[in-house]
């Protein structure tokens, strides 16, 4: 019998809740997947804790002050040690690596992506952001090298499964599904007064505090909007968002007979992240299976984009174009930090994120040396703006 040849991964954020689920789908699929790199930003005793375990080739810890005691206590494992934000670009680019995962939460994860895609590695990619910023230059990058995006979000997973095997078939338009978050249905007035606390209380997903509150607010889905965009080769107008609560039908795709194809499964990121490093092969899983009996409702509602104004404004900035997604992005990264440090209220989110849109200076046609300074300007922006609140 012919031996498997392992796919070589690596991970990108192995501490955040999409890299530990990575290597749980790992570890249940060990015969088809093996860890090459591991990295993380601060979280040291986790990298050491799974570089044990795994035996990466190569790990890396950002926060450079926690380089030695990382450094010493893999030194007899035969596992390279890195560190800094530089190295991540590095270690991707090794020979070994087969695909690299991305679930580096924000703006950190567009450099590693663009590094790992000029040495030709394939990308499972759940850092949304990295197209939210520079979608146009990443997608044509991807292109000109010959590399495949496979989306791990899973929404954006749910479109790509509804679209294999649809190539020669345009797309009329598609929904991304929203759970609606924890304040769904609130009015204005009442969330003046919410907490981070009751913000971070997700009802379905279990993820990182700076998505969990872009969901509260939903930021996240105006983000996933914009990379619906660059992953789909879509228009604007052709992006649909429906509110489903339950969280099953994870997206629909409308083709231009009208018919439509929907993927559904319980909330688990587990079956997007092992589709992503599979593909094109559908692994068999011990995950729990849905049952339409627990689920005898499944409802839809049109999302609150009054209340929920950061909807709104992912939506301008996408028609805008250029820089401003990019702007939309750093803005909305310092206003949530703003927001979990208490220093601006859930509602002040938007203000401030509006006010830094209108303020930066808009890019019409950016390179990447624009986007890393437009991130630097709108951050220094929206401080300014908070300290003034």
């Amino acid at each position: 019998m012919e031996e498997i040849k392992k796919r070589k991964v690596a991970i990108l954020g192995s501490s955040g809740s999409i890299g530990t689920q990575a290597l749980e789908v790992i570890n249940e699929q060990a015969h088809l997947f093996e860890v090459e790199v591991l990295t993380v930003n601060r979280s040291a005793d986790l990298l050491i804790e799974q570089a044990k375990k795994f035996k990466p080739n190569a790990v890396v810890i950002v926060d450079e002050t926690q380089y030695q005691k990382v450094n010493d206590a893999l030194f007899e494992e035969d596992i390279m040690v890195y560190a800094g934000a530089a190295a991540l670009e590095q270690v991707v680019q090794f020979k070994q690596v087969d695909i690299v995962l991305t679930a580096l939460v924000g703006y950190a994860g567009l450099k590693p992506t663009i590094a790992a895609i000029n040495a030709g590695k394939d990308i499972a990619l759940a850092n949304k952001e990295t197209l939210v910023v520079a979608g146009e230059l990443v997608m044509n990058l991807a292109k000109e090298k010959g590399v495949n995006i496979f989306p791990v979000d899973s929404e954006h997973s749910a479109i790509f499964q509804c679209l294999t095997g649809e190539y020669m078939n345009p797309i009329e338009k598609i929904v991304l599904t929203a759970s609606g978050g924890p304040f769904r249905g609130k009015t204005t007035e009442e969330l003046k007064t919410v907490t981070k606390a009751q913000a971070l209380k997700h009802p379905n997903w279990d993820m990182g505090a700076k998505i969990t509150i872009d969901s509260a607010s939903l930021m996240n889905k105006g983000l996933e909007v914009i990379e619906a965009r660059w992953l789909f080769d879509l228009k604007p107008e052709q992006i649909d968002v429906i509110v489903h609560p339950q969280s099953i039908i994870h997206s629909l795709v409308q083709f231009e007979d009208g018919s439509m194809k929907a993927q559904l499964g319980l909330p688990d990121m587990k079956l997007p992240i092992q589709y992503a490093m599979g593909f094109p092969k559908r692994l068999k899983n011990n995950f729990t299976r849905f049952n339409f009996l627990d689920y005898p409702q499944l409802t839809f509602e049109a999302p609150d984009k009054k209340t929920f104004r950061n909807l709104t404004l992912a939506f301008k900035a996408l028609d805008q174009g250029g820089n401003m997604p990019c702007i939309l992005n750093a803005a909305n990264e310092v206003a949530v930090a703003a927001f979990l440090d208490d220093k601006v209220g859930f509602l002040q989110m938007s203000d401030v994120i509006e006010a830094c849109m209108n303020d930066a200076q808009f890019i019409a046609k950016p390179q990447l040396e624009d986007y890393v300074s437009t991130d630097t300007e709108a951050r220094a922006i929206t401080n300014r703006i908070i300290e003034t609140l």
